[in-house]
């Protein structure tokens, strides 16, 4: 695997700038896959790695981008949490970390770069020297991953008894004896509208 530095370099290419979270990202992803035992997450153990990631922030860009990992390819998983942690799992092993960034380090950075006034450019340049354990807390974990969330082709395809829409990888909802699609089932996040009244409302924004 790359170094430090080059990895820093790709993920800040591919995030679009640098950030504290890109630094946290690419050393999170490292030692997480040190720990469960890692070496080449893109060549010859990338069949073997699967990421949980708990927040969609800047961190996780730099997560997939060290680890290979995607949505796309069914190896990067996004939980809502909102918490800056992501768990790593290797596959063949079933050994698994779960490492979270410690609140902590925001206080510490301050006696790593003292000279930098601009705190979160403190904390960036902190970030890259501070140790592991300062850093993050780790957690041996056990996670328990269904047939149908792991990469490959999908198990079934279902067709939604109300809406007709095709339905993968064992996300429909069964509802008094009808298979439905989870919109259907009460869980959609949008309004069908005329076309010219089509519009995202953002908090915030005129109505």
């Amino acid at each position: 695997m790359e170094s430090f530095e080059q990895l820093l370099e790709i993920s800040t290419r591919i995030h679009g700038h640098i950030c504290a979270g890109q630094v946290i990202g690419v050393r999170m992803s490292m030692t997480g896959l040190a720990r469960i035992g890692i070496a080449d997450p893109k060549g010859a153990d990338r069949k073997k790695l699967y990421v949980l990631v708990e927040i969609d922030r800047c961190a996780t860009d730099a997560i997939q981008s060290v680890t290979g990992c995607s949505l796309g390819k069914r190896s990067l998983r996004w939980l809502d949490f909102g918490i800056m942690a992501a768990t790593f799992v290797n596959l063949e092993t079933g050994k698994a970390v779960r490492v979270t960034a410690r609140e902590e380090a925001r206080t510490l950075s301050a006696s790593y770069c003292p000279e930098v006034v601009d705190k979160y450019q403190r904390q960036l340049e902190a970030y890259k020297v501070m140790p592991l354990d300062e850093l993050f807390t780790f957690q041996a974990v056990n996670v328990a991953l269904q047939d149908c969330d792991l990469p490959g082709r999908p198990i079934r395809r279902v067709q939604c008894a109300q809406c007709g829409d095709w339905v993968q990888d064992c996300r429909e909802v069964e509802r008094q004896g009808q298979i439905l699609c989870r919109p259907c089932a009460g869980q959609r996040y949008y309004q069908v509208v005329d076309e010219a009244d089509s519009t995202a409302r953002i908090p915030g924004s005129p109505a």
